[in-house]
């Protein structure tokens, strides 16, 4: 009698290999690649797939990836630089609230259909949730009034942020603005995003290929260890 083959729960009911979803999923949030390049990609291997089938993968998995990522996610630093850029869905503008600590490495993002007080103070609470033992020392904001508006409302839910030092120079914000790049790039391939949901979801996933590029996972203790693959990383992780 044939042995079921043993698959991770996530992968129950898909025809695909696990192998191959990871692989869409990963070159997409990680290189300049479009679905139907990937289609062709896949085409090349005998893998007939729809560019609606990938879409669907990187939706549903890179919420579950991320959640798998974030358990080797190694400390940030207590200096924050935060900066919003911008993003396009359905041809209207829309906030993407980003903060890096003074070693450019990501601390949290948020994406907002506005830049109000409400805007700055969600990404503010979702950045200390993300992060709930790294209380920040330092925050550096640009001219924007209604950041600046909401920390200090802040302070009424918790006194903690009395404590907190703010800087309003835009050559500390550099390390930040010049981060933007990358997520910029990578959105600048795409057809344009379609939906809020889907543009939050695929953003989440270049986050996340943009954080194991600055290496801020570690799966052993001490130094890196040489001579892995990014699948055998992703395998490690996703494990």
């Amino acid at each position: 009698m044939t042995k079921p083959i043993a698959r991770d729960l996530i992968y129950r009911g898909r025809v695909n290999d696990a192998e191959i979803i990871e692989l869409c999923v990963r070159w997409y949030i990680t290189y300049r690649l479009s679905y139907r390049d990937l289609v062709t990609m896949m085409a090349e291997r005998g893998l007939e797939l729809s560019y609606t089938t990938i879409m669907r993968w990187v939706i549903r998995y890179v919420p579950e990836f991320e959640k798998r990522r974030n358990r080797y996610a190694r400390r940030i630093g207590s200096s924050w630089r935060v900066d919003e850029t911008y993003v396009c869905i359905r041809g209207k503008w829309h906030y993407l609230y980003r903060a890096v600590d003074k070693r450019g490495k990501t601390v949290d993002f948020l994406l907002r259909p506005d830049r109000g007080i409400a805007a700055a103070q969600a990404f503010f609470r979702k950045a200390l949730a993300t992060n709930p033992t790294r209380w920040p020392r330092k925050v550096t904001l640009d001219g924007h009034v209604p950041r600046h508006c909401a920390r200090r409302l802040l302070r009424r839910e918790n006194p903690k942020w009395k404590y907190v030092e703010v800087r309003s120079c835009k050559y500390l914000n550099n390390i930040v603005e010049q981060d933007h790049r990358a997520i910029k790039r990578r959105c600048a391939s795409m057809a344009g995003f379609k939906s809020f949901a889907t543009a939050s979801i695929t953003i989440a996933g270049i986050e996340l290929a943009h954080r194991i590029r600055k290496r801020q996972f570690s799966f052993w203790p001490g130094r890196r260890r040489r001579g892995e693959s990014p699948k055998q990383q992703w395998a490690r992780a996703l494990a």
